[in-house]
């Protein structure tokens, strides 16, 4: 556990009393601060009186007197598409709002740095796809090399329920929209922002807001290297608004586009990774017999990864070698089966259309299962990427209205998980990949994208 420094003896209030917001009210606890916590559930109040916090209504007036701050579990809009009442009372009162990535960074050093050799670092990782990966990667590739690290934030772990820093440890943070947009405080020593495709518009006010909210770990952040994916717009201006030219190595851009040669730069073409530091090659990876990263997307997050971790002195070899052993993420581009030739791959995660048309171009043949909850913008942008779909196999409560978006190839309105499958699985022929890979949000039939492909993954092992 991290105990929070700065609140000793004042009364700190937590929202939201799920994993970060109970695992917020320990640190603080344990840092001094007396918690007072609220949670618009029953079951959420059930559970913090069951530990022994101060459960207060603060939606009530005055509930804010002799408050010292309020710490918002991510989940909560503080802005859009409206501020959470409570969180207008702690505007109104002039209480400052943060979040639990705010607490860790102004609590994570202490004095027993002092007597370190070499001071932990944070590598915070964000973008709209890939960041789990490219997160989980990163550790990985520390641990291979003998690197002490940590994984926490936006997977694993609560960033508050980290261990204390060891000599020379690596924290690896994934952090999402809804985390550095409210953080008071984010000072990592490297920052990653894999890409940008549209993704939470409502809770940021549409692409800007949303963009606004990943800048600002790099704007205010202030890391002392950042590495850049510079495939959209965004990221080039972004990549331009840091240094004044690609002489200054405080930049990485990474790209599966294009071939970089300025500055400091790692891509990926045809499946060979390649650093470029002022105009030489100094590193490559041949990445096409990686089987924990299959296509040009789980390129990206190699190359985001590799970039992150050489900032940090790891050599191209070793972090070669820990790249071969990356078993890879459940429900992120995930091996689940392979059975008559036929591979079965969990891509669950894949619930926007941009992560979708990404896993539709890892494979040659696919018989390809989708569907749910539709995000805002419809289908559009997967048309041009459904080349290598043999059928759609089409589930959720509105199966056929997303079929009708799915011009030129056969689909199969399924409706359920293990029609799906049962029907995929028998048209299957050797050679072809059986893919989830959605394209939407998971909750008209199940509770988080992680239980749809855990249903998957049973339907698959169990011969559906």
């Amino acid at each position: 556990m991290i105990p929070v420094q700065g609140y000793d003896g004042r009364q700190v209030a937590v929202l939201g009393l799920g994993r970060s917001g109970l695992a917020t009210a320990r640190a603080l606890a344990a840092g001094g601060a007396t918690p007072v916590v609220w949670d618009d559930s029953p079951r959420g109040r059930d559970m913090a009186e069951a530990e022994g916090w101060d459960v207060r209504d603060l939606t009530r007036s005055g509930a804010f007197a002799g408050i010292a701050a309020l710490i918002v579990s991510p989940g909560i809009p503080h802005l859009y598409p409206s501020p959470n009442p409570v969180i207008a009372a702690a505007w109104a009162a002039g209480v400052p709002v943060d979040n639990d990535i705010g607490l860790f960074f102004r609590s994570w050093a202490t004095d027993d740095w002092d007597g370190f050799d070499s001071p932990p670092r944070v590598i915070a990782v964000t973008g709209s796809n890939g960041k789990s990966t490219t997160s989980a990667l990163i550790h990985h590739i520390l641990v291979e090399n003998g690197r002490p690290a940590q994984l926490a934030g936006n997977i694993g772990r609560g960033v508050l329920d980290l261990d204390p820093a060891h000599d020379g440890e690596v924290v690896v943070l994934e952090l999402s929209s809804y985390q550095t947009d409210l953080a008071r405080h984010m000072t990592p020593d490297v920052a990653v922002l894999t890409n940008i495709s549209p993704d939470h518009l409502d809770r940021h006010a549409g692409p800007g807001g949303y963009f606004a909210a990943k800048r600002r770990l790099f704007a205010e952040g202030g890391p002392d290297r950042a590495v850049i994916g510079v495939d959209e717009n965004e990221g080039l201006y972004l990549a331009n608004q840091l240094v004044d030219d690609l002489s200054d190595d405080r930049l990485i851009r990474v790209s599966v586009t294009r071939k970089l040669t300025d500055g400091w730069c790692v891509f990926a073409r045809k499946g060979f990774l390649s650093e470029y530091r002022r105009g030489k090659q100094v590193g490559a990876i041949d990445l096409r017999d990686v089987k924990g990263l299959p296509g040009a997307h789980n390129h990206q997050n190699a190359c985001a990864a590799y970039a992150a971790v050489r900032t940090l002195g790891i050599g191209p070899k070793g972090i070669e070698v820990a790249l071969h052993s990356y078993p890879g993420l459940p429900h992120r581009s995930q091996l689940v089966a392979e059975r008559g030739g036929v591979r079965f791959v969990n891509d669950s995660k894949a619930t926007n259309v941009d992560a979708a048309a990404k896993a539709l171009q890892a494979f040659p043949a696919i018989r390809w299962i989708c569907g749910g909850l539709q995000k805002e913008g419809g289908l559009d942008g997967l048309i041009p990427h459904l080349g290598a779909v043999k059928t759609a196999y089409v589930i959720g409560r509105e199966a056929e209205a997303f079929a009708l978006q799915l011009p030129g190839i056969e689909t199969v309105v399924c409706g359920t998980m293990d029609v799906a499958v049962a029907r995929a699985s028998a048209d299957a022929q050797p050679g072809e990949v059986v893919l989830l890979a959605p394209a939407c949000a998971s909750f008209d039939q199940y509770d988080s994208f992680a239980a749809r492909g855990d249903d998957f993954t049973a339907l698959v092992l169990a011969g559906a």
